[in-house]
């Protein structure tokens, strides 16, 4: 199966990297930022498509669930052909918290953090690390988010991954107080980078704003316009693929922990 992408701008990367989005749409979007055409390649559950620009795109599916199951299978097959990913990134459009996101901005990610995975109580919400359990939080390679955002104009912060989208302004509120430092949110990111983490592959997340989080105003939704910053954000990122050197973020990553 071959699957016909626009020709685009992004040149051959130095590393090997998955890409994985929430829906078809988001994965053409980055597409479009390649030349050529993209093989298609079975997986179980899911389709990758490979660029023949070296970097291959899934659409790993909505919710951190199917998208980290997606993502380890394509890790996975990666790994026993020999051909392990040196990194995978969690892309495309999302929320984002006012007014430091706003629409038709784009947002790389220092932390990706999972907002909802814990449990409610009378003293409020208490994350799962609370209760003595698994990790809320992966951070990916600062040399890389930083080379990321200075290539492509992105503002730097938390990307929330989050089970159910916020659709009120109290919501808003609550998940803003709680995380302060959180610019957007998506959700995927969070179960992308459990698979990345499972399989030891460094892991970043970039989304472009299509809308504010909050109220569900979908008069005030640029979903199309989110569309096209992707794409643009992908043709300007050969030359950081290019120039990193994986083993030396990987090693980076272990360093700090997860």
């Amino acid at each position: 199966m071959v699957v016909q992408v626009q020709e685009g701008l992004l040149t051959t990367p130095s590393a090997r990297v998955l890409v994985a989005t929430a829906v078809p749409v988001e994965r053409d979007a980055v597409a479009r930022a390649f030349s050529g055409a993209a093989t298609g390649v079975r997986l179980p559950g899911a389709l990758l498509c490979r660029t023949a620009t070296g970097c291959d795109l899934l659409a790993a599916g909505v919710g951190p669930a199917l998208a980290a199951a997606s993502t380890a299978a394509a890790l996975t097959a990666a790994a026993l052909e020999g051909a392990a990913y040196d990194l995978v990134v969690s892309a495309g459009i999302g929320g984002g918290f006012q007014p430091g996101a706003p629409v038709g901005s784009l947002v790389v990610a220092d932390a990706i953090t999972v907002a909802d995975l814990g449990a409610e109580t009378a003293d409020g919400f208490l994350a799962v690390t609370e209760l003595g359990f698994g990790t809320v939080t992966h951070r990916p390679p600062r040399p890389l988010v930083r080379a990321v955002a200075e290539a492509t104009g992105a503002r730097t912060g938390t990307i929330l991954t989050v089970s159910t989208v916020t659709g009120t302004a109290a919501r808003a509120a609550a998940l803003g107080e709680r995380h302060p430092g959180a610019l957007a949110e998506g959700m995927e990111g969070f179960g992308v980078a459990e698979a990345a983490a499972a399989h030891g592959v460094p892991v970043l997340e970039i989304r472009a704003v299509s809308n504010p989080v909050g109220p569900r105003d979908r008069a005030a939704w640029r979903i199309g316009d989110a569309l096209t910053a992707l794409t643009e954000a992908f043709g300007k990122l050969a030359p950081v693929l290019e120039s990193w050197n994986a083993h030396d973020a990987v090693a980076a990553h272990d360093a700090r922990g997860r």
